[in-house]
């Protein structure tokens, strides 16, 4: 396919799947909040509490049934699209990305998979993940909601983990967000839904509605609260290399994910309470810490290769233009681009300097250009672009 219109295709559906996916999350955060804050004090009968708000400049009086009116109302209005469509335009955006261009995004660099093979672990991801997820929750430790949470989370970074031996960082990362979109998506799906429609079809029949699949819903709504900003920073992970590029990069995923859960807890309970108050200042000193601790070690040349003072930026400038301008120059000779990605243009002496830190942080630091390592750059040549730049940074 044609890199122009593949590159239009892709913005499209990213487009709409943010679009929505703000609209599902957004529902999602606002009805846990409303769960949340219900003044439960002496309500009326048949509800389990009620509340007032105002927002846009009007006065709003919601309330929640125990379990339903006993007349279904005329108009009731269903929050089950924002969730599919995110989750369709998540695969398909899925689909453009690493399974059209698998040897480049998706495998790992020198993978003996073939593409093919690459994108049947990815299905087959996604599906076990849902039934792996959904027996868990099934089962008696669905009965124990922080100690299931702490398995799933185990469970992921594992995945994560062996997803990497086989995938790039960046795709491994993104696997993991899919299988968490399908894991809440499938809740909608399979648990939410169905029980909203058993609510609705007893109210509608006079008959007396069961009180777990209710119960059973809001449970899986909770989870699917919890695990928005873990997905939120999977969602733009492809942007930092220094996570999902790191040799540690599962570990880093695991720590950014229970920051996050902290993050989320704290504001599922602040009207409630202050007692997780303190997971903001510690989230925050743990992001500090991350980047301190990841911190890549400088290359240490190989006892062959060039110094620091033999290492010119004319040389630097040939192997960038070689391994790299395929792809980031005006005119792209590489089939998959007929633009520079992210605009950055590497032909000249000017270009190499100008871009300098990307240039270390993604080739050297990480090593996560080029891309599948498609042009074959050396590790010698890593160590030589890592001297420079320790030395140019340095003379600065």
């Amino acid at each position: 396919m044609d890199p122009h219109y593949t590159e239009w295709l892709n913005l499209l559906v990213r487009w709409v799947h943010m679009i929505v996916g703000i609209a599902w999350i957004g529902a999602s955060f606002y009805f846990i909040w409303l769960e949340n804050n219900l003044n439960r004090k002496d309500p009326k009968e048949g509800l389990s509490g009620d509340l007032w708000a105002i927002h846009g400049g009007g006065i709003y009086h919601l309330q929640k049934y125990k379990l339903a009116p006993e007349k279904m109302p005329e108009h009731l209005h269903w929050f089950k699209w924002e969730a599919y469509t995110t989750w369709l335009t998540g695969v398909l955006l899925l689909g453009i990305v690493y399974y059209l261009n698998a040897r480049l995004y998706l495998l790992a660099p020198g993978s003996e998979l073939t593409p093919l093979q690459g994108i049947g672990i990815s299905i087959a991801s996604l599906v076990a993940g849902w039934f792996i997820y959904d027996f868990l929750c099934n089962s008696a430790l669905g009965k124990r909601p922080a100690l299931l949470g702490v398995v799933l989370l185990v469970l992921l970074v594992a995945a994560a983990w062996a997803l990497s031996q086989v995938f790039s960082g960046r795709a491994a990362y993104i696997h993991i967000g899919a299988i968490t979109g399908t894991m809440m998506v499938g809740n909608v799906f399979r648990v939410i839904m169905p029980g909203q429609r058993k609510l609705v079809a007893a109210i509608t029949e006079g008959r007396e509605p069961d009180p777990e699949a209710p119960a059973k819903a809001l449970l899986r709504s909770r989870h699917n609260n919890y695990l928005t900003l873990p997905v939120l920073f999977i969602m733009i992970s492809n942007h930092f290399p220094s996570t999902y590029g790191s040799e540690w990069n599962w570990a880093i995923l695991f720590a950014i994910a229970m920051l996050s859960v902290l993050v989320r807890h704290y504001f599922n309970t602040r009207h409630q309470s202050q007692n997780w108050a303190w997971t903001l200042p510690a989230a925050a000193l743990g992001m500090f810490a991350l980047a301190y601790i990841t911190k890549p070690a400088p290359m240490v040349p190989a006892a062959n290769s060039a110094t620091v003072e033999e290492v010119t930026l004319e040389q630097v400038t040939a192997i960038v233009v070689e391994r790299c301008a395929s792809c980031h120059a005006a005119n792209p000779s590489s089939e998959m681009f007929s633009t520079a990605p992210a605009g950055v243009i590497l032909e000249s002496s000017e270009d190499v300097i100008l871009n300098a830190a990307q240039i270390h942080a993604q080739s050297v630091a990480t090593q996560a250009m080029p891309l599948g390592n498609i042009t074959g750059m050396l590790p010698e040549e890593r160590a030589k672009i890592g001297t420079w730049f320790d030395l140019y940074a340095t003379s600065r």
